[in-house]
C-alpha cells in the first residue's frame, strides 16, 4: 500500500530539516565559506568592473565602489532567503526574465569596455551605478540567496549573512588589488586589459542568453 500524500510531505519535511541541521552545523559553517568564497571568487562581470577601477585608478580609490556591490547583493538575496524559492516557484519565467536582463546589461558594459575612450577623457569608467547595476543583475546573487543562505527564518539566518558580507567585501578587495598590480606598467597592458574584460562579459551574456533559451 502506498503512503499516503500526509506521509509524503512529512517524509520531505523531515529530510529538509535533517539537511538544514548538517548543512548549517558548525562543519557545514566552513561548507557555506567555502561554497560562498568559491563561488564569489569565480570571474564574472562585477569582479571584471573591480579589477579594470583597480587597473585604472589603483586599489585605494576603488575601495568606495565595494559599498555599492554590497548593497545590491543584500537587496537581491535577502528577500530570495525569506520568500525567494516560493515566488519563483509560482512565477517560472520571472528567472528568465533576470537572465535576459543581466545578459542585456552585460552586453552593454561589454560594449562601453570595448570602445576606446575620447581623447581627454578618463579611461577608468567604473561608478557606483555600475557595480550597484551589475551586482543587482549578477546571477551569482539568485544562486546565493536561493541555495546558499539559510531561510530568513532559521536562527542561523544572520550569522551566516553576516559571514556573507564579509566575504563580499574581501574577495572585492582581491580583485581590486588584482587589478591595481596592472597599474604600475604603462597604458598598453590596461589598454589589453580592457579588451581582454570586454570579450570576457561578451561571453557571459552570451550564456546567459542561452541559459534562458535552455529554460
Amino acid at each position: 500500500m502506498g503512503a499516503t500524500p500526509a506521509e509524503i510531505d512529512a517524509a520531505g519535511t523531515g529530510r529538509q530539516k535533517r539537511f538544514r541541521n548538517g548543512m548549517f552545523s558548525p562543519m557545514g559553517t566552513a561548507a557555506f565559506l567555502f561554497a560562498i568564497w568559491g563561488l564569489l571568487l569565480t570571474p564574472g562581470p562585477t569582479n571584471t568592473l573591480l579589477a579594470l577601477s583597480g587597473a585604472s585608478v589603483g586599489l585605494g580609490r576603488s575601495l568606495r565602489l565595494m559599498p555599492a556591490e554590497l548593497a545590491a547583493y543584500l537587496l537581491v538575496t535577502v528577500p530570495l532567503a525569506t520568500a525567494g524559492a516560493d515566488f519563483l516557484a509560482g512565477a517560472p519565467l520571472a528567472a528568465v526574465a533576470v537572465r535576459l536582463a543581466a545578459a542585456g546589461w552585460i552586453a552593454y558594459l561589454a560594449m562601453r569596455l570595448w570602445r576606446l575612450p575620447a581623447p581627454g577623457q578618463a579611461a577608468g569608467e567604473v561608478t557606483l551605478a555600475r557595480v550597484f547595476t551589475t551586482t543587482l543583475l549578477n546571477p551569482k546573487a539568485l544562486i546565493i540567496g536561493l541555495t546558499l543562505l539559510p531561510r530568513g527564518s532559521e536562527p542561523d539566518f544572520l550569522p551566516h549573512l553576516a559571514l556573507f558580507a564579509g566575504s563580499v567585501l574581501a574577495v572585492a578587495t582581491i580583485w581590486a588589488g588584482g587589478g591595481a598590480l596592472l597599474k604600475r606598467g604603462d597604458g598598453a597592458p590596461r589598454l589589453l586589459y580592457r579588451r581582454a574584460a570586454a570579450c570576457w562579459l561578451a561571453f557571459l551574456a552570451a550564456a546567459l542568453v542561452g541559459a534562458a533559451i535552455r529554460a
